[in-house]
């Protein structure tokens, strides 16, 4: 196919955030999440994954069934259950505590109403 481009498991993006990111943190350009391969300042273009399991840090106190959709405040920079306000990033693919700091999480944009 002369039109095809790429795999598409990881995108070049510019870095969004004030305060840049470090290699493993999510980010949001638009509709568009990944996590960041690399470190970059704001603006730096970086390879960020769009397909995967990470484990990406969560909101504090919230505990997570595996398999429950998860989402991420971009305020914050984290995974929630919260869906209102929220981007939608994939499921949990495991039980994560209230104590735990990171929650293990399938990069998969699922439609937050369950369709």
């Amino acid at each position: 196919m002369r039109n095809y481009i790429q795999p598409g498991d990881s995108l070049t993006i510019a870095v969004p955030y004030a305060g840049g990111v470090t290699s493993g943190q999510g980010v949001l350009v638009g509709a568009l999440f990944g996590v960041a391969a690399i470190d970059g300042a704001q603006n730096a273009m970086i390879e960020a994954a769009t397909q995967g399991v990470f484990d990406l840090t969560k909101e504090p106190a919230l505990a997570i069934t595996a398999g429950a959709r998860v989402f991420w405040d971009n305020t914050n920079r984290r995974i929630t259950t919260t869906a209102t306000g929220n981007f939608a990033v994939g499921i949990a693919t495991q039980a994560a505590l209230a104590a735990d700091i990171t929650a293990r999480v399938w990069l998969n944009r699922v439609p937050a109403s369950g369709a």
